[in-house]
């Protein structure tokens, strides 16, 4: 099979979004850790479990909405653990699994960091967009997703969020 070089603009477009892939987490996190002392995945931990009815999910539930394996949600599960922002518990369904609960600490630090971490997101992605522009980004993340994500798990899970 001969390979299909990328032409300059599809050159173009791919190394400026490799840049933001790259980019984008390192602000996030520096902006979660400096404002509330938390790592861009301990927040995005944290808001899964605020969401969860009763502040509660399954651990492999969990690893998939944060698109995140086992081991690693374990470690940082464990690290917010011990800071008391979140307890484990085996699960009264099926006593091979484990939930994870947002304590009231953990709420309490989730709903502090929230406004400048929304903040923070719109001043580097929203804000620079025009409304067609964030339309025009959905429907390109879903098409990226649609190749990423074949069995559809992330996108199922981003679904109620869309308007």
């Amino acid at each position: 099979m001969e390979t299909r070089w990328l032409d300059p603009e599809e050159r173009a477009a791919w190394l400026r979004l490799a840049a933001v892939v790259e980019l984008l987490p390192g602000v996030l996190d520096a902006q979660l850790r400096r404002d509330s002392g938390l790592s861009h995945f301990d927040y995005f931990v944290l808001a899964m479990l605020s969401e969860a009815p009763e502040r509660t999910l399954r651990m492999t539930a969990l690893a998939q909405r944060t698109s995140a394996t086992l081991p690693r949600l374990s470690h940082v599960v464990q690290r917010l653990e011990g800071r008391g922002l979140v307890e484990r518990f085996p699960c009264p369904q099926d006593g091979r699994a484990t939930n994870a609960r947002l304590t009231d600490e953990g709420w309490d630090v989730v709903v502090a960091a929230a406004p400048a971490h929304v903040e923070a997101v719109r001043h580097h992605v929203i804000d620079a967009l025009t409304p067609t522009q964030v339309r025009q980004l959905t429907r390109i993340a879903d098409a990226l997703l649609g190749r990423l994500d074949p069995e559809g798990r992330v996108r199922e899970l981003l679904a109620p969020q869309q308007a």
